[in-house]
């Protein structure tokens, strides 16, 4: 059996790549499984999301293997899966879902029914997630093969452009999610929130959709200015704690059509109080300057519990939000992961015919996976990039 290395969770602060159990055709209680297959990991990229529990603000166990943004080729597959083969090229999204309950059937992948015996919703290599192994890894396992697998149509074309289709995994459908659940159209006028790589992608969602205008804000310099060379008007909330003031001095008005929150609970005070954590402060600032009737996308993370706040309400998952005044404005806000099966496919032919050049909007960054402690340590302090990890030198080689 061949060997397998993985990134692996060992508290608060700590990663380290390791030895870890080659996969096997079995789900996370030890059943046998035929509908999956194993891949060998072209790429797998550090999510912010995966930060939140590196810095220990999540329940966590030591031990977890990370990494659910996967792409990979099959190299072994379940007797029950019937249109993919040995070889294919494939995205993962990083959903684990059955395609059989009711909330797959509906397309909210996020949320599948029989993938988590604690609460809806799978995913591999998360906290509370259903016990999946985490993808950042030499090999992996993917269940439910036949249905959550897409397979690059032209698999040395998907290599040429491997830096941008490993986006579709995650950040680039979740930040397309959040742009559309805010009803993001022709000439919208659009506030991001955060500047990191699923902002990047949000704002990139927002200008395919068609926005006149897309704002991004955030605190750190180095991650507005790179907002700013890929097209996208810098807000730099360290300013003022006003945001409707900033949005004015650009637009004229102290408004948007449609704003997304891609910051999550580890959010920051706005002006003088941006070394304050607030968890609440941009779900407050977005019902601020969100025109009446408009809508409010939230991919950012937010928590059942987090034991590293210094907010006890915060701890439970509780914020202090002004709901009243995003139920006086009318507002919709749309929370959750997103079903990334309902928008991978197209978001995948966007980037194979040159419309959207996500690794560049991003800054994408390919390490090896030997490395990947580093890109965690890195990306924690805050700079403009995105971190794919290489487990066997094939994306390298593509470049």
């Amino acid at each position: 059996m061949a060997s397998n290395r993985g990134v692996v969770y060992l508290g608060p602060g700590k990663v380290e790549v390791q030895s870890i159990d080659y996969p096997k055709m079995v789900n996370p209680k030890g059943k046998p499984i035929e509908h999956g297959v194993i891949l060998k990991v072209v790429s797998t990229n550090i999510c912010g999301s995966d930060q939140h529990m590196v810095r220990g603000r999540t329940t966590a166990p030591k031990g977890l293997v990370l990494g659910h943004e996967i792409t990979g080729e099959i190299i072994e597959k379940g007797k029950d899966v019937e249109y993919l083969n040995i070889g294919d090229l494939v995205t993962v999204p990083f959903n684990v879902a059955c395609g059989r309950c009711r909330t797959c059937r509906e397309e909210q992948t996020g949320v599948c029914l029989n993938v988590n015996e604690a609460r809806a919703g799978g995913a591999y290599g998360y906290v509370d997630m259903g016990g999946w192994v985490g993808g950042q890894a030499q090999y992996v396992l993917v269940p439910y093969a036949d249905f959550n697998l897409i397979r690059f149509p032209d698999k040395a074309r998907a290599m040429e452009k491997i830096q941008d289709l490993t986006m579709l995994s995650d950040i680039l459908p979740t930040g397309f999610h959040g742009a559309v659940c805010a009803g993001v159209g022709v000439g919208s006028t659009v506030y991001i929130a955060g500047a990191g790589p699923v902002g990047l992608a949000a704002a990139a969602s927002a200008q395919i959709l068609g926005a006149a205008v897309v704002m991004i804000g955030d605190m750190n310099a180095e991650r507005l200015k790179h907002a700013k060379s890929v097209g996208f008007e810098p807000i730099d909330l360290t300013k003022s704690d006003k945001l409707e003031e900033l949005i004015e001095a650009v637009i004229g008005v102290p408004e948007v059509d449609a704003s997304v929150d891609a910051v999550g609970f580890e959010a920051r005070g706005h002006g003088a109080q941006h070394s304050t954590e607030a968890p609440a402060t941009v779900l407050n600032s977005l019902m601020a300057i969100t025109r009446a009737g408009g809508a409010i996308g939230i991919p950012g993370l937010y928590v059942t519990e987090d034991p590293g706040s210094k907010d006890e309400a915060a701890k439970q998952g509780n914020l202090r939000m002004r709901f009243g005044l995003g139920w006086a404005k009318s507002h919709r806000l749309y929370t959750g992961q997103t079903p990334v099966l309902r928008y991978n496919r197209q978001l995948m032919q966007a980037i194979l015919h040159g419309r959207l050049p996500i690794a560049k909007i991003v800054n994408a960054t390919v390490i090896p996976l030997d490395e990947a402690a580093r890109g965690y340590h890195e990306f924690d302090t805050g700079v403009a990039r995105k971190f794919v990890l290489d487990p066997h030198g094939m994306v390298k080689k593509a470049a």
